[in-house]
């Protein structure tokens, strides 16, 4: 009789940790469907108004990084409270205006328009690739996070690098690491839902939508500079 009861209980355990699990990784996608729509009035902004343009570049880059850190040290304060949606609400919001000036410069391109969905398109292309990877692989994956971030540390120290050598080579090599890295981030981020690593949807949220975003950018950057170079 106490076997059956343990059976029981171990399977009543199993079945609320699934349904935690299932909840979590709904919520972090409907969360960062929702994220989109800041970003995008952010970037319409930011092209409408020529805000983040109007900033120097130097200026720009010193916004952006404060910017970005603080929302997020923000985002991880305000995660348990009904305060951490409007505030991750609020930085994509902000993504979104910092992303108007490349968005702009490719924009002034002859083919713009298409380099920007083209980029849209394979963004989408990756997101789905790498969501569907992260429910058929059944190995842990929770080794990555470290690599992962040590090559995103790399990316922004070069990157910031080549904001004073101006390098066109390094930014193209930059934005190609940038795509596999974060390509890799997606999976990693929704592998770890998946397995009831990562509980608060928030917080996963914030880690797709940054890897999202930085695979967006790097691609309508790679793609700019490479049309760029054609004309």
């Amino acid at each position: 009789m106490n076997n059956d009861i343990h059976v029981l209980d171990s399977l009543q355990t199993v079945d609320s940790r699934s349904t935690q699990r299932n909840q979590v990784l709904r919520n972090t996608y409907w969360l960062l469907a929702l994220s989109m729509v800041p970003t995008v009035l952010g970037a319409w902004l930011g092209l409408a108004t020529g805000l983040a343009s109007a900033m120097s570049p130097g200026i720009g880059m010193v916004v952006f990084l404060a910017g970005a850190f603080g929302f997020m040290f923000a985002i991880e304060k305000t995660k348990n409270s009904a305060m951490g949606v409007p505030v991750l609400l609020a930085f994509t919001f902000f993504m979104g205006l910092m992303l108007s000036r490349l968005l702009g410069s490719v924009l002034g391109l002859a083919n713009g328009a298409s380099l920007v969905m083209t980029a849209f398109a394979g963004t989408g292309a990756v997101f789905l690739g790498m969501a569907t990877l992260s429910s058929v692989i059944k190995r842990d994956l929770s080794a990555m996070g470290k690599w992962l971030f040590i090559g995103a540390i790399v990316l922004l120290v070069v990157g910031i690098a080549n904001f004073f050598i101006q390098s066109s080579a390094l930014m193209i090599t930059l934005s190609v690491l940038a795509i596999g890295i974060f390509s890799a981030f997606i999976l990693y981020d929704l592998k770890r839902v998946r397995d009831g690593e990562e509980t608060n949807y928030i917080s996963a949220t914030l880690g797709v939508y940054l890897s999202i975003y930085n695979v967006f950018q790097s691609l309508l950057m790679l793609l700019g500079l490479s049309s760029g170079r054609d004309e």
